[in-house]
């Protein structure tokens, strides 16, 4: 026997047990004798990003202490995946974002709007002029990326965020004998002296986010069987080598996609190409290529030359009209075909992406296709080919890049929590396929005792309001969680003179 092998190996302390992974209900006697320390809170909030941030944010603002929330993430700030997925995307802190003035994640009033908050700080009645003219006379006003963190990052410290955050990643939330619910955080290697900690509350609130990046079936083998992602990227990964390399040598870039991100791909490939004098040749892929003006009279959508333009995510009414009322009215099937009309990929019109567009169909330099990629292949001299089927038939595509523009992943079920949620909570899906939630946001098959489990956020598209992955749908599903949770007794409802004085501390950046 060697030395190594007669050390003893030290026990794993605090840790799940067979009988705690397959139990649907847990007792506090079963974690006990898991040996995994619990932690007593009234309210836990999963996720950590502006999901999580805005929920408690309206917590704060209505009455209820930082001792009571805890916040479980494996992030350091609200905003931190958010700004990733921008940068990355091409949206850096001085770009503009697809959102509306008055969609502050800072300011649960949204007063003062972004418009008015920038025309204050630049000294220019210029936004304000753009909103009053928008979308007839001028593109639609939306806010500058560092604007919009900047105003996060204040709330955040306001309501001071950083004492309600335990950092770690969320395992799985079971529901508790006699009430309440457990959450598993595994805390950071080596912050603890046990693996696991169970946070002991009577609700819980999940705003996880996307699970992972979303790739075309054909770019994933390709990249799996060659075992490269240099050349075929997604549009929401790191990619800045592509246009490094664009810009040291000429060359021909495969884009996927018809929405925002898409846009904001060919923006910076078309900016980079003017400013560097450079020749990159860009053809554009659309699944679905968009000719003309779609959709009923009353409810027409833009469209030409391949995009369908909308300002935002949906229409407006989705926020606080009539689109919204009809949401929470109907139920299945006609649930899903209300989401068929309103939904599809989009982006919004901007007239210097028209412009540059116009150019490079005039040059010869960018022109699109209308198709799906059937495989991708490298060829005699090391190029991409990608196999395209069209209308007309198969074509091959020679490329340098391939850049995928589709998204991010939208099937809560890929995400382990909410799969063990489906496994051994009794959550459900709605008939979009997201998380089945009530008009309150709560978790429907999830109750235990007096326990409400609320989700948030992309997981639960589909639901009773549609603009869930948004600003302002956020602090929508924030303010009736936090309706809810005041009707049953645990918190202040937030009425009109609290509001007022609340918001007078926000306007002068008073602590909660």
């Amino acid at each position: 026997m060697t030395i190594a092998q007669e050390r003893p190996v030290a026990p794993v302390v605090g840790d799940l047990t067979p009988e705690l992974r397959h139990a649907d209900w847990w007792s506090d006697a079963m974690v006990a004798a898991a040996g995994i320390p619990v932690v007593d809170v009234p309210i836990v909030s999963v996720g950590g990003g502006i999901g999580s941030f805005v929920t408690v944010d309206y917590l704060r603002i209505a009455g209820v202490p930082t001792s009571e929330i805890a916040v479980l993430s494996n992030l350091d700030y609200p905003w931190q995946t958010y700004e990733y997925l921008c940068r990355v995307s091409q949206i850096p802190r001085t770009q503009r974002i697809r959102s509306d003035a008055a969609s502050r994640p800072d300011c649960i009033w949204g007063f003062p709007s972004f418009a008015l908050h920038e025309a204050i700080k630049r000294r220019s009645a210029k936004p304000l002029w753009q909103v009053l003219i928008e979308p007839t006379f001028a593109d639609f006003y939306t806010p500058p990326l560092n604007m919009v963190l900047e105003g996060i990052e204040r709330e955040a410290r306001r309501i001071r965020y950083w004492e309600m955050l335990s950092k770690g990643q969320v395992r799985m939330v079971r529901r508790r004998t006699g009430g309440g619910y457990f959450t598993i955080l595994t805390p950071p290697p080596g912050s603890t002296a046990t693996k696991r900690i169970a946070f002991r509350s009577r609700f819980v609130h999940l705003a996880l986010g996307y699970a992972g990046l979303k790739y075309l079936g054909q770019l994933q083998e390709f990249r799996a069987s060659h075992r490269e992602s240099y050349r075929v990227v997604n549009a929401y990964e790191d990619h800045e080598h592509v246009y490094a390399s664009l810009a040291q040598r000429p060359g021909r870039v495969l884009v996927r996609g018809g929405g925002i991100v898409a846009s904001r791909v060919l923006e910076r490939l078309i900016d980079d190409r003017e400013r560097l004098g450079l020749s990159t040749e860009i053809v554009h892929l659309f699944r679905t290529f968009v000719d003309r003006p779609k959709g009923r009279p009353w409810s027409r959508r833009r469209g030409g030359d391949g995009w369908a333009y909308q300002g935002f995510n949906y229409p407006k009414s989705v926020w606080g009209g009539q689109a919204k009322a009809r949401a929470r009215r109907l139920e299945g099937a006609d649930r899903a075909q209300f989401y068929s009309e309103i939904g599809g990929t989009t982006t919004a019109y901007r007239r210097v992406w028209q412009r540059q567009l116009a150019a490079g169909r005039s040059g010869g330099w960018y022109r699109n296709l209308s198709g799906t990629i059937e495989s991708v292949d490298v060829d005699a001299d090391s190029r991409l080919v990608a196999g395209v089927q069209t209308s007309s038939g198969r074509v091959n595509v020679g490329a340098d890049y391939i850049i995928d523009c589709t998204g991010l992943e939208t099937d809560p079920r890929t995400h382990r929590v909410y799969d063990d949620m489906f496994q051994h909570s009794n959550a459900g899906r709605n008939p979009v396929g997201g998380l089945d939630v009530s008009r309150s946001f709560e978790v429907r098959g999830t109750r235990s005792g007096v326990g409400r489990l609320y989700a948030s956020g992309q997981a639960t598209l589909g639901g009773y309001f549609p603009g869930v992955d948004t600003f302002l749908g956020l602090q929508i599903a924030a303010q009736d969680i936090v309706y809810d949770l005041a009707d049953q007794g645990y918190c202040p409802r937030l009425g009109p003179f609290r509001s007022l004085r609340q918001w007078w501390k926000w306007a002068r950046n008073r602590e909660v």
